[in-house]
């Protein structure tokens, strides 16, 4: 049996170590309030010229079907998020 030391221990700490924090990062908090200064221009990403991702493609599907729209498949992804945060906004989706 080998014995694990708090490093090895998948990121926990050793029972009675003192030099973790005592709050740890959860998951499905409550919203934290967005800092604009860490969001960048989608036309700044550096992957914004790559095709847009599947999950971004069913969206603007779903958001341009209940939009009314009709949107080109051949969408990068900076242009599919900029449309996304259109729809969003015009179809009173929350963001």
């Amino acid at each position: 049996m080998t014995q694990q030391t708090p490093q090895q221990d998948n990121g926990r700490a050793a029972e009675g170590d003192t030099s973790v924090e005592e709050q740890q990062e959860t998951l499905g908090a409550s919203e934290p309030q967005a800092d604009a200064s860490l969001e960048k221009d989608p036309s700044e990403w550096v992957s914004g010229d790559d095709p847009m991702t599947p999950a971004q493609r069913s969206y603007l599907d779903t958001l341009a079907r209940q939009a009314g729209e009709e949107l080109p498949a051949d969408l990068s992804k900076a242009e599919a998020s900029e449309h996304i945060d259109r729809l969003r906004r015009s179809t009173g989706q929350p963001g």
